[in-house]
């Protein structure tokens, strides 16, 4: 069973879960009208992997005797100054995200569920390699300069498949 605590903290999840995978897809929309068909596609995939980890979160509290709550999320940005600023922007999230799923972690051993605190450790890894690979994605960029974006476009794909996301 959760504990009320856990169990609201893990609802805001969903919660922030959910914002992600349409953040993700407002920014997939912009890059594809922008000619980004690339960085569409990253963005695209990212935001069907967010989408996949509220319904995690869903499930577990589900399961552990909880009731998952599906709420309205805010509109994310529709536009996107450039590449480069989305990306730091995205960054900036996925930090954002790393540390909600730290605060999951201490109330779970606060309220020492072991459960719990055995059940996030995957979120904790994956908050590793998200913001690993936009690190690197944010390093080439800067590499490239502004001026270099359409190899970017190409190649991002493949910097996602190297770094082999799993969902």
């Amino acid at each position: 069973m959760l504990t009320k605590k856990i169990e609201a903290i893990l609802n805001d999840q969903i919660e922030k879960e959910a914002y992600s995978s349409n953040l993700y897809l407002a920014m997939a929309t912009w890059a594809e009208s922008s000619g980004y068909a690339g960085v569409a596609s990253w963005l695209y995939a990212q935001s069907d992997e967010e989408r996949l980890h509220a319904l995690k979160f869903v499930k577990y509290v589900n399961e552990r005797g909880g009731h998952a709550i599906i709420s309205a999320l805010k509109e994310p940005p529709k536009n996107q100054k450039n590449i480069v600023d989305m990306f730091e922007s995205i960054f900036k999230h996925e930090q954002f995200i790393s540390q909600s799923i730290n605060d999951i972690v201490g109330l779970a051993i606060e309220e020492k569920d072991f459960t719990t605190q055995s059940w996030i450790q995957w979120f904790v890894n994956e908050q590793i390699e998200e913001e690993a690979q936009v690190s690197e994605i944010l390093d080439k960029l800067k590499l490239l300069g502004q001026n270099n974006m359409y190899l970017f476009d190409r190649d991002i794909l493949s910097m996602r498949a190297a770094a082999g996301t799993s969902e």
